[in-house]
């Protein structure tokens, strides 16, 4: 870093990134506002610890993603799920399969893995598509993929059981093979998010 006002200047380019990451994963705007301004204070306080390992952009989302899960621990309840929520998920997924139980269509190639991550615009579709479940299959989902909670501790957080936190998890998993296939995979030039 070459300068503190360097460092300042390259944190707020990153700060409305880092609110709609937290936004998806919280669910609340002043939740999401509290997480990064605590993460971007600690790299304010103790700018030396930056060693360059990494990009300032992960180094920073490190730092959130603990934030986020101090935030997620500090919480113990969570909304009840709407019953209309969950049948409306319940047809999309069952749309997915024929009688026999097998899938309509087989997924689509989604081509080299470590390529497509390295495309920013991946994780933008992958964020409209996240942000299109329902708000407690996005956050289950989050809470295990990236967050890296394990299952009892996130069955913990929300009240719900093990068996309720896979059928979250699958039922979040086929969605967004769905939405990416749709808008990512697909082959499409321009990309508009066309949710599933």
């Amino acid at each position: 870093m070459s300068t503190d006002n360097d460092l300042h200047r390259q944190l707020e380019a990153m700060r409305p990134l880092l609110v709609r990451f937290a936004l998806l994963q919280l669910r609340n705007e002043a939740l999401a506002e509290d997480a990064v301004q605590d993460a971007l204070i600690a790299v304010l306080e103790q700018p030396g610890r930056y060693a360059g390992q990494s990009s300032l952009r992960t180094y920073v989302t490190g730092i959130l993603k603990f934030k986020i899960i101090d935030n997620l621990r500090k919480c113990t309840r969570e909304r009840q799920i709407d019953a209309r929520e969950e049948q409306s998920e319940d047809e999309a997924i069952d749309a997915l399969f024929s009688a026999d139980g097998h899938t309509q269509a087989m997924p689509l190639q989604w081509g080299d893995p470590e390529r497509t991550l390295e495309q920013k615009d991946f994780f933008a579709v992958l964020e409209a598509c996240l942000e299109k479940l329902p708000a407690k299959t996005a956050r289950i989902f989050m809470m295990r993929e990236w967050l890296e909670l394990e299952t009892e501790e996130i069955c913990k957080e929300l009240c719900i059981s093990a068996s309720n936190a896979w059928v979250l998890l699958y039922r979040a998993r086929m969605r967004l093979r769905e939405c990416l296939d749709l808008n990512w995979f697909g082959g499409r030039q321009v990309r508009p998010l066309i949710a599933p």
